[in-house]
């Protein structure tokens, strides 16, 4: 029995693919590894109170606010959260009293208006007092926004 021979048409066909072969094999686990680079979502959110209420709109927001973050970080739709506040003032114009930056899994779940709203009854069985005590932390916020923002390399 005579072996078959590839027609000229199919010789670059036939070659490319053995390169692609050749590619895939020699450069390994790069390929998985550069595949599916992580997506995450960050955004930075700058809370300003009026004078002298910063402790207490943080207090609430620890106490209604977070409790709410935390369920959405077990489900996996919030990579993480952290929080911090200046140590030293600036200006009026451009004080801010507390910054949240919070992780998300990607910028959808980043712009779902519906995120935590499920774990609300779960976590608050007063939904009247949340209610007046979420609406108290609004009473004495000044100003909120939030902020995008990406890792920018150095090197």
């Amino acid at each position: 029995m005579q072996p078959k021979s590839i027609p000229p048409a199919s010789l670059p066909v036939v070659f490319t693919c053995a390169l692609g072969l050749v590619l895939l094999f020699s450069y390994g686990g790069s390929f998985a590894q550069n595949a599916a680079p992580k997506t995450y979502f960050t955004v930075e959110n700058y809370y300003k109170a009026k004078w002298g209420y910063a402790d207490e709109f943080i207090g609430l927001w620890k106490t209604n606010h977070y409790p709410l973050l935390k369920k959405a970080i077990e489900k996996g739709d919030i990579i993480s959260v952290s929080a911090s506040r200046p140590r030293l003032h600036s200006g009026e114009d451009t004080r801010w009293d507390f910054r949240v930056t919070i992780v998300f899994k990607n910028a959808e779940k980043a712009f779902d208006p519906d995120l935590t709203t499920a774990y609300k009854p779960l976590l608050f069985a007063d939904q009247a007092a949340y209610a007046k005590a979420e609406q108290h932390r609004f009473e004495i916020l000044l100003a909120h926004w939030d902020v995008e923002v990406a890792a920018e390399p150095v090197e």
